[in-house]
């Protein structure tokens, strides 16, 4: 057991939340595999160190099935998504290992070719133009509430398949899971529930009327009903559960790389000049370095989802007994000294950065392609159309929310020239 190690510095406190970086420098230096106790009372590893990271999201003994966990089975709901469990959500691609996760990923594979998000780039540029319109002449917003947050909804929504009528439904119950710390007992896992039951009947509705063949750029769920319907065997149960963890995993992750790019753009003024100077240019390669940049530098999703090791194994120097949940701790790896030059240094025209941000190996975020395009297209877009943005706050007095996997602010309030 490696708990107290001496100088250790005290994680998941509110000053933490805020500035996660200097603790976890300490950690790849003292403690790169340190076995802490989370605020939910689950112990288990964190690995800071890249070479460490990029070994362990890829390593086989390390499973995603929450079955491996060791704790017993009343502390199981402590590890996924809050609802998840008790909704029979919990057959998707973040919980499972091969050959399911094989079988799965390959069915879902096909809705983010490239092709298939070339095809999406207009209506992802429409759903930006049009929420910007929604502020644009008042001279201040909450870019997380009025931009970051309704932005990867409407686009996942339009992807699976939601008809329009249904889409704020959607985004209320989306919005009671990223307010998980502040809203009321109970309400992610009832939010949970409802779109499990909303999902079922939405599979069954499009399942009748499914027409005999595929209409160009069908939409996500219609296709993994066909090829279910063609002997890939998807269960409704698996069907729902892909749905939800598409929504869930490409949502708000694309809140905070929205959020968290803009805020770090905002507080590093050179940086931000290069990109509008390059942007009026007519040039998209600082926009596509800098995305990658910002994922790097202060990304969307700070911890890698849980793993369970199957089997006793060393990782950096410290033993790991079966059934021990590990965490990759992709915020640390993805500032590691050891492989990045200068890593504290924000360079939208970093060209060496192959980051974690989107994790490694089998479990690859499948969604990268799509998450590309939504930053590109949000930043580009907000700087092109209010090119004198500014924080209508002092940093110190932003709040970010409190959580194990997700890094995001819960408000970012700006101003600029009524348009």
């Amino acid at each position: 057991m490696q708990h107290d190690v001496p100088g250790a510095p005290e994680l998941f406190t509110w000053e933490f939340a805020s500035d996660p970086y200097p603790a976890y420098a300490w950690l790849r230096e003292h403690a790169p595999v340190h076995r802490t106790r989370l605020p939910s009372g689950v112990e288990a590893w964190l690995v800071t160190r890249y070479a460490d990271a990029k070994q362990t999201l890829a390593d086989h003994r390390l499973s995603k099935n929450p079955a491996h966990h060791d704790e017993p089975a009343h502390a199981k709901g402590k590890t996924g998504i809050p609802g998840e469990r008790k909704a029979e959500l919990m057959t998707h691609l973040l919980n499972i290992d091969p050959p399911d996760h094989t079988r799965l990923r390959r069915l879902v594979s096909k809705a983010f070719t490239p092709r298939r998000v070339a095809e999406f780039a207009p209506r992802v540029q429409e759903l930006t133009d049009g929420l910007i319109d929604g502020f644009a002449a008042k001279g201040s917003a909450d870019l997380i509430h009025e931009f970051a947050f309704p932005l990867p909804i409407y686009a996942i929504c339009d992807l699976l398949g939601v008809p329009g009528e249904d889409q704020d439904d959607f985004r209320d119950w989306a919005g009671m899971m990223i307010r998980h710390q502040g809203g009321p007992r109970g309400g992610v896992a009832r939010s949970v529930k409802k779109m499990r039951g909303y999902l079922a009947d939405l599979i069954h509705r499009k399942r009748e009327a499914l027409p005999a063949e595929p209409a160009p750029g069908e939409d996500l769920i219609s296709g993994l009903i066909r090829a279910s319907d063609h002997g890939e065997h998807l269960t409704e149960n698996e069907a729902a559960a892909m749905a939800f963890i598409l929504l869930f995993a490409g949502f708000e992750t694309t809140v905070n790389l929205i959020g968290n790019g803009t805020y770090a753009l905002l507080t590093h003024p050179e940086q931000r000049a290069r990109l509008q100077a390059s942007l009026a240019a007519g040039e998209t390669g600082l926009l596509e370095t800098g995305v990658e940049e910002l994922l790097r530098y202060d990304g969307p999703v700070e911890l890698a989802t849980w793993r369970f090791a199957t089997q006793p194994l060393t990782l950096g120097g410290q033993h790991i007994a079966a059934g021990d949940p590990v965490l990759v701790v992709l915020a640390a790896a993805d500032r590691d000294p050891e492989r990045f030059a200068d890593p504290d240094v924000l360079d939208l025209s970093r060209r060496d950065n192959q980051h974690l941000g989107y994790g490694h190996g089998i479990h690859y975020c499948l969604g990268a392609p799509l998450a590309r395009l939504e930053g590109q297209t949000a930043l580009a877009t907000l700087l092109n159309r209010l090119p004198d943005l500014r924080l209508a706050a002092d940093p110190a007095e932003l709040r970010w929310r409190g959580g194990l996997i997700m890094r995001g602010l819960r408000t970012l309030p700006v101003e600029f020239t009524p348009a």
